[in-house]
């Protein structure tokens, strides 16, 4: 590849310039400190006047001057004294004619002459401009960093730079790979497009939250058109000197059209792309890079084939005017796979690994409801590490159900000491949420409790997600905090006291009720009205009281939800026992054990 081998040196020679930078600034510390205790030395020993000297001359009382030529400090050493003395005389030459015509007279005095100390004259003069040459050596940097605005990562297949993805690598977003099919036709013949009159769309944003595969499908239209896709962060544009992120833009966008048809593809676009704003500062910069970014997607000729994907996870925070026709003229969300795009992303990540023949994909499909793209790959890798580890010959499917539990609850904790007492609060606790979840037509079947800590739980109870849900009815959603609240409600009435164990339950029913009034609109008082404001003014003009009246209707359905958790246990506590005490002795039970309570 051309331009990565540019980039990579003027990587190497900014840093070597500020190694050089460090070093020089090291050095004349070393040279200022040195300097500056031979000059404390010379200010202490002066201990002989000028005319004192003369007069020890001229008495004979001189044994030896030692001198250095160019300086004005002479060592002199008298007669019957062992410690020698300093002064600083007026001027040398003049000195030096003056003894020797002392010794012509018969004044025997030993005249040394020395050559200078080279490197205290270089530490003199280095701190005398030590101050012109830090500043030099800024400039030199600064403008070394404007040279390196050009950060974009290059895939145009020379010398192996290919992004080797294609549509076949990208799993579970079949409608999103036929919107962008048109893409890829277009990057392969835009002749035949302009012919026609069309205009494709110059910019793409792709939408969704972490992990979902934005990046990847970015990769795979690359991929399939086979052109040339340069690839930058958003934060890479942004740096510590003004102007730079404008700059690095500019060069982003020339960069491209010398080798276009081609991708420019910004991840993270947030980062430069948020609203605009009048301040100052760091802001100021980011809207700068912003305006140059505009720019440059109005700067397109008709006839440049250059497409600019970015990708975001927040789309409501960026500015309206990246947004509008003629920029990033297409949204396409990357949603979450379904079911059956889970399957086939675990298949996709599978083909490097050694699975056991019985294993089930769909099975782990659907025990997965939610999980991203990333978080898929996650899990196989940790199930290959768990197989690994137990020495395995291939991954079973325990090592799959062990690697899901991890990455959803945490790290099982068999080590950590756990009191009888907290052993049988959080029995009772768990067997509650399960027993209660198992009444509640809306709440999903229990696949597993158990009371061995994992992460941060003292214990869980897993439920079989095999459908994924768009919509909740307001029923699922009573019956949510009915479920949630089940352990609070058994630790109530079987043990006549409560802990600290469930405030993460309280926690997220208090924010589920919440959500059904104030979002959902599902409260009968209130109406289907969303008072989820941004600013807490605009409540205001629903009246002063309403923020009495969501909090009493966030109790009322919390209140009602644990009312009803302890008519469900009390009508059923001889399997709250069963299930409690099954837990104590064996910490875990399974689904087929659960259902065996209720037979």
């Amino acid at each position: 590849m051309k331009e990565k081998p540019k980039n990579k040196n003027n990587k190497d020679k900014f840093y070597y310039l500020l190694a050089f930078l460090v070093a020089i600034i090291c050095f004349a510390g070393v040279f200022l400190i040195i300097f500056n205790q031979n000059k404390d030395k010379k200010e202490e020993e002066k201990d002989l006047a000028y005319t004192e000297l003369i007069k020890q001359i001229d008495e004979g009382s001189i044994e030896k001057i030692e001198m250095t030529t160019g300086s004005t400090t002479i060592k002199v050493k008298l007669k019957n004294v062992e410690e020698e003395e300093k002064v600083i005389i007026p001027s040398t030459q003049a000195f030096i004619e003056l003894v020797q015509e002392k010794v012509k007279e018969g004044n025997e005095i030993e005249l040394i002459q020395n050559s200078p100390n080279i490197f205290l004259k270089i530490a003199d003069t280095l701190v005398t401009f030590l101050p012109t040459i830090i500043i030099c050596i800024l400039f030199i940097v600064v403008l070394k960093m404007q040279g390196l605005g050009d950060k974009g990562k290059v895939y145009d297949g020379e010398k192996g730079t290919k992004t080797n993805v294609s549509f076949k690598d990208v799993a579970g977003l079949d409608e999103e790979k036929h919107e962008l099919i048109e893409i890829v036709d277009f990057l392969k013949e835009p002749k035949r497009f302009h012919e026609m009159g069309a205009k494709i769309p110059r910019g793409i944003l792709l939408c969704g939250k972490p992990g979902t595969g934005k990046t990847l499908i970015a990769k795979a239209i690359a991929g399939e058109a086979g052109v040339p896709f340069i690839s930058m962060s958003g934060s890479e544009f942004i740096e510590m000197f003004a102007g730079l992120g404008a700059s690095r833009v500019r060069k982003l966008f020339e960069k491209a059209k010398k080798i276009s048809p081609c991708i420019i593809f910004i991840d993270e676009i947030d980062a430069i792309g948020a609203r605009r704003t009048n301040a100052s500062g760091a802001e100021s910069e980011n809207n700068q890079t912003l305006n140059q970014l505009l720019v440059e997607m109005d700067g397109f000729d008709t006839e440049e084939t250059i497409i600019v994907l970015a990708a975001t996870n927040r789309p409501e925070m960026l500015d309206k005017a990246l947004l509008r026709p003629g920029r990033f003229d297409r949204q396409i969300t990357i949603a979450a796979p379904d079911a059956k795009g889970r399957e086939e992303i675990l298949k996709i990540h599978a083909e490097n690994k050694k699975f056991s023949k019985d294993i089930n994909f769909k099975d782990i499909a659907n025990d997965t409801a939610g999980f991203t793209g990333a978080e898929l790959a996650n899990v196989l890798n940790e199930a290959a590490i768990i197989a690994t580890t137990k020495k395995h010959k291939n991954i079973l499917m325990q090592d799959l159900e062990e690697a899901v539990k991890k990455v959803t609850v945490g790290i099982e904790k068999h080590s950590r000491v756990i009191s009888d007492k907290d052993k049988k609060l959080t029995a009772y606790h768990e067997a509650g949420h399960a027993i209660v979840s198992k009444f509640l037509e809306t709440q999903f079947e229990v696949k597993e409790v158990s009371i061995i800590p994992r992460g941060l739980a003292g214990g869980y109870t897993m439920y079989k997600t095999n459908e994924d849900k768009y919509y909740v009815s307001k029923t699922e959603m009573e019956e949510k905090l009915i479920a949630l609240l089940g352990g609070r409600a058994a630790e109530k009435i079987a043990l006549n006291d409560i802990s600290t164990g469930a405030s993460n339950d309280i926690e997220v029913a208090t924010q589920v009720a919440k959500d059904m009034v104030t979002v959902y609109g599902m409260s009968d008082s209130i109406g289907p009205i969303n008072l989820q404001t941004k600013e807490p003014y605009e409540q205001l003009s629903f009246g002063e009281n309403i923020n009495d009246v969501i909090g009493s209707e966030v109790k009322r359905l919390i209140d009602i939800a644990y009312k009803r958790a302890q008519e469900i246990l009390l009508a059923n506590m001889d399997k709250l026992h069963s299930v409690a005490g099954r837990l104590l002795e064996k910490e875990v039970i399974s689904a087929e054990e659960f259902e065996e309570f209720f037979r």
